[in-house]
């Protein structure tokens, strides 16, 4: 069964506090989700792999570490998971970005994928995915889908706010996938909107309704 990592900074719910409050605006919104989404990386990234090597300092040479391993991916699903990507990006810039866009099939309420571009090393990389809201968990057991069968193993889920039903989804589904989170809520309503949730991501993300 993989793990769920809640990351409870203070920070971090300071600024989703923020985030949640209905009066905060698009331009605050926006600079929330990155800043949130730079300290998550903190976390997300805590056990890449390191190797020795040596330097010279002002002072002296010494031996020092640096990142090894695998190179890191950061897929997000579109499209509110855009707003997650520049705070990783920030932290860690090499990373490459691939994106994966999905819609809700009005008849079989299954996600349906409509744009997948991935760097063309995909499966060399740790990936991440990100998506600010872990709903029902259908566009993210989806995405996650899309990249093991592009031959893609080493994967980890990042999210704001997840509701209990679609952690337990991922978790059912890819047992293998770790999940990284700032916030568990309470539940599903009706419309399948997380409980208390924070409303629609992207209309909030990018102004749209």
């Amino acid at each position: 069964m993989s793990t769920v990592h809640v990351i409870d900074h203070p920070l971090i719910q300071h600024k989703l506090t923020l985030m949640r409050n209905k009066e905060t605006g698009c331009k605050d919104f926006r600079d929330l989700l990155e800043e949130i989404s730079t300290l998550m990386a903190y976390e997300v990234t805590r056990n890449l792999p390191l190797e020795e090597i040596e330097i010279e300092t002002p002072i002296c040479k010494c031996k020092s570490k640096v990142i090894t391993g695998k190179k890191l991916g950061i897929v997000p699903i579109l499209r509110a998971g855009l707003g997650m990507v520049d705070g990783i990006v920030r932290l860690v810039p090499a990373a490459k970005v691939g994106h994966i866009g999905l819609y809700r099939d009005p008849q079989t309420l299954k996600p349906v994928e409509y744009y997948c571009k991935l760097p063309p090393d995909v499966e060399e990389r740790e990936l991440i995915i990100v998506d600010p809201m872990l709903a029902t968990g259908g566009s993210s057991t989806a995405a996650i889908q899309f990249l093991k069968d592009r031959g893609c193993s080493s994967i980890k889920l990042m999210c704001l706010i997840g509701a209990p039903e679609g952690i337990r989804a991922v978790q059912e589904i890819h047992p293998d996938v770790d999940i990284y989170i700032a916030a568990i809520d309470e539940r599903l309503n009706e419309h399948s909107y997380i409980v208390p949730g924070l409303g629609d991501a992207g209309d909030r993300l990018f102004g749209t309704k």
